[in-house]
């Protein structure tokens, strides 16, 4: 295209540019229009004159761009948690779990939260019911600073506790389902949480607590194995099995629920209460 000005030209290669057509497909240019004319496939087909271009079917090329590729989910999910069970059986300690969680890297999560949310708080002391609280996964605050419910849901979980005598200072253990902040703080997919399984039902077994409070509707799916929504199982209490114990568990709504929900006040208020019972009972 001689009769094109430089300016053309670059305008041109502009629009090509924005149109994904960045990538050369042979070592010099061609121009394809001097070759042989544009034919349909019959022609091609048929061998006449001129189609030896076309004659065999030209097959599209993805831009020479490495992209990383995702393993399908489903083989993923099942080899992450055979290592994900192996490698919490082996840890004989709460200290040890942390750091078997912190190298574990069969969960796509992992590489991209900042930080391994692992736990909060202290368990009881003796001769007191040893409660540990269950949350969903890490958001934004928590993946910063690399502990559970530090944002506004969490300074709100603390406000309600307190109102009945839990503080994660004193007497209540705090972690989640899924350590790894998800990102965009969007809701754990079925094979992640299978594979963060593992860690959560070997950390309740070295916590060893007398209570659990699972909160929102991740933890009581995953744990109690139901599929009753959160606003119809909570505030009934539940048995979740660890290494031959039954512990009683209360369902509870998430923070993060109530806060966009503050009619639902209420009901958490009620369920505090009957756990201010259990506690008192103990």
């Amino acid at each position: 295209m001689p009769d094109l000005t430089q300016s053309q030209i670059i305008d041109l290669l502009r629009q090509h540019m924005d149109a994904g057509c960045d990538t050369a497909l042979a070592d010099a240019p061609v121009d394809q229009y001097a070759t042989a004319p544009q034919v349909s496939g019959m022609a091609a087909a048929s061998g006449e004159p001129g189609t030896e271009l076309y004659a065999e079917p030209i097959q599209a090329q993805a831009p020479a761009v490495a992209r990383p590729v995702a393993p399908k989910a489903n083989d993923a999910a099942g080899d992450g948690v055979a290592l994900a069970e192996a490698t919490a059986a082996a840890a004989d300690t709460l200290d040890a779990l942390a750091e078997a969680m912190r190298g574990f890297d069969a969960c796509p999560l992992k590489a991209t939260a900042k930080n391994t949310v692992f736990a909060d708080g202290r368990l009881a002391g003796e001769g007191q019911a040893k409660i540990m609280l269950i949350g969903e996964a890490p958001g934004q605050d928590e993946d910063r600073e690399g502990r559970p419910f530090v944002g506004v849901s969490g300074q709100l979980l603390d406000t309600m506790l307190a109102a009945i005598g839990l503080s994660r200072t004193e007497n209540l253990y705090i972690s989640n389902i899924v350590p790894w902040r998800p990102p965009g703080n969007r809701t754990p997919s079925l094979d992640e949480i299978a594979v963060c399984k593992p860690f959560i039902a070997r950390h309740i077994e070295l916590a060893q607590p007398d209570i659990l409070l699972l909160v929102g509707n991740i933890a009581n799916k995953a744990l109690l194995g139901t599929e009753t929504g959160i606003t119809k199982l909570r505030g009934q209490w539940q048995n979740y099995q660890a290494d031959g114990r039954d512990i009683i568990a209360l369902p509870l709504l998430h923070p993060a629920y109530v806060l966009r929900r503050p009619e639902t006040k209420a009901n958490v208020w009620a369920d505090f209460c009957t756990l201010k019972q259990k506690i008192m009972n103990a």
